[in-house]
């Protein structure tokens, strides 16, 4: 009997669908926001896909979370009359779907013009750089999560107020919590086996109903894929169990926000790892440093890929675990960057402005291009924080965006973005990060009319 992820070819993936006598399967593709869109596929259709590719709407590149269809973009709008858009199935990221039995699912990726927008498309390109350097990229994310005893209905009906946590108080890397709850545990773990994103560990945070769980390394490309079907289905187990759960980068200005953090090294092409030097400070080779300068130096630039929404900015405050600047240190965790000296197969860097609630290709890509853009104009850090980075002045430079509008157009004006991930991307992306803004601009907040509404 053939499994899921044995299959690497289109004629792997007709046989596993023959051998399970499937009429349909599932295929799906992710948006600008990370977002999984897709559909249940009959087997002929699969089968004339897999060799052809099949046509899928373009509107999945043209509007938000909300499906809201975008008003400023060029690449699809009211004005091309959003046609269909060729897309490619991926018969090596075949896999069992969670409680459907038998099921198989595929992601695909957009083609053709459309290529040059799609998340997933933008970060083959950054390693294909990598690869034309001489390098493989090694990553692994890890994301935090707040789990709800609510639905979707009541989570709404609500207002999204006064939400029941699953588990009270903080309570961090608890074993009571985990033991009580394992049912939970084990179902998440069981998960990441039998859809291959295996959970190398997995905790209470600190926060009421706060989960952590890390994704075993892989090369990159897998790395994003793993993590995109981990948000997704994450998402799906909850909802399944008459949970909901919340990856938002800040859900309540009571609690620390829920980080996505990115871990990142690089290799050779004999397998050697670029990043280790044996005989340098702290093991951090020459390779290693430059890598980690293009990202200190790029992070202000590329921040709306690694913090997409608006409510991303509401986690970067001082002293709840988020960066303010692009700072980095060793084995430091209040900076942007944290060297995590190690051997061969362990030195890295952790990438740890990012935020549970970015895109994984995207923000995959903005660490690792900005990273190689070091490398490329051999860019050394400056000095390493040492002790509590809010407590020290940086440099100007090194000040993040304080709004995704303000991130937008760092972004539109990097030429290191434009050169790195191509001018048709950085139109469309920081264009859609506007009219985020935009839509936020439109609303009333809570907090707008307790402070304004009597007194004003």
């Amino acid at each position: 009997m053939m499994e899921a992820r044995a299959v690497k070819s289109v004629a792997d993936a007709k046989a596993i669908v023959e051998e399970r006598g499937l009429t349909h399967v599932k295929v799906g593709l992710f948006d600008n926001d990370g977002i999984m869109r897709g559909k249940y596929m009959s087997k002929a259709k699969f089968f004339a896909s897999l060799e052809k590719g099949f046509s899928f709407c373009d509107v999945v590149l043209g509007w938000d979370a909300k499906d809201q269809l975008y008003d400023n973009t060029r690449y699809t709008g009211w004005h091309t009359g959003y046609p269909d858009a060729p897309v490619r199935i991926l018969p090596h990221t075949c896999r069992n779907v969670l409680d459907e039995e038998g099921m198989l699912l595929f992601i695909a990726e957009f083609t053709g013009v459309a290529e040059a927008v799609c998340p997933r498309g933008v970060l083959r390109r950054v390693l294909a750089k990598a690869e034309a350097l001489g390098f493989e990229v090694q990553a692994a994310l890890e994301y935090e999560f707040f789990l709800f005893r609510e639905t979707p209905h009541s989570a709404r009906e609500k207002g999204f107020r006064n939400l029941q946590t699953v588990t009270p108080d903080w309570f961090g890397y608890s074993m009571i919590r985990n033991s009580v709850y394992s049912e939970l545990y084990h179902d998440i773990l069981a998960m990441g086996q039998i859809m291959d994103f295996p959970i190398e560990g997995i905790h209470s945070e600190t926060g009421p109903g706060v989960i952590e769980a890390a994704i075993t390394v892989d090369q990159a490309e897998a790395a994003a894929d793993k993590a995109a079907l981990f948000k997704t289905y994450m998402k799906v187990l909850a909802q399944r169990r008459n949970l909901l759960a919340t990856f938002m980068a800040k859900w309540s200005m009571d609690y620390p926000g829920q980080s996505g953090h990115i871990h990142i090294s690089l290799q050779h092409k004999n397998g050697q790892s670029a990043f280790y030097g044996a005989s340098q400070t702290h093991g951090m080779s020459t390779i290693q440093r430059q890598f980690l300068a293009g990202q200190q130096r790029l992070m202000p630039e590329f921040l709306c890929m690694i913090a997409p929404t608006i409510n991303s900015y509401t986690r970067m405050v001082p002293g709840f675990w988020a960066p303010t600047h692009a700072t980095w240190g060793i084995e430091n965790r209040t900076t942007a960057l944290r060297v995590i000296p190690g051997n061969e197969t362990s030195q890295r860097i952790e990438y740890r402005l990012g935020a549970a609630d970015a895109n994984p290709y995207l923000a995959l890509a903005a660490a690792v291009a900005s990273g190689l853009y070091g490398i490329m104009n051999q860019w050394q850090p400056l000095d390493a924080v040492t002790g509590n980075a809010y407590d020290q002045p940086q440099p100007a430079e090194l000040a993040l965006p304080a709004t995704l509008w303000e991130a937008a157009q760092r972004f539109r004006a990097s030429d290191a973005a434009r050169s790195l991930l191509g001018e048709a991307f950085v139109e469309h992306f920081a264009a859609t990060r506007e009219w985020e803004e935009r839509e936020f601009r439109k609303q009333v907040t809570d907090w707008e009319l307790a402070r304004y509404f009597e007194i004003i």
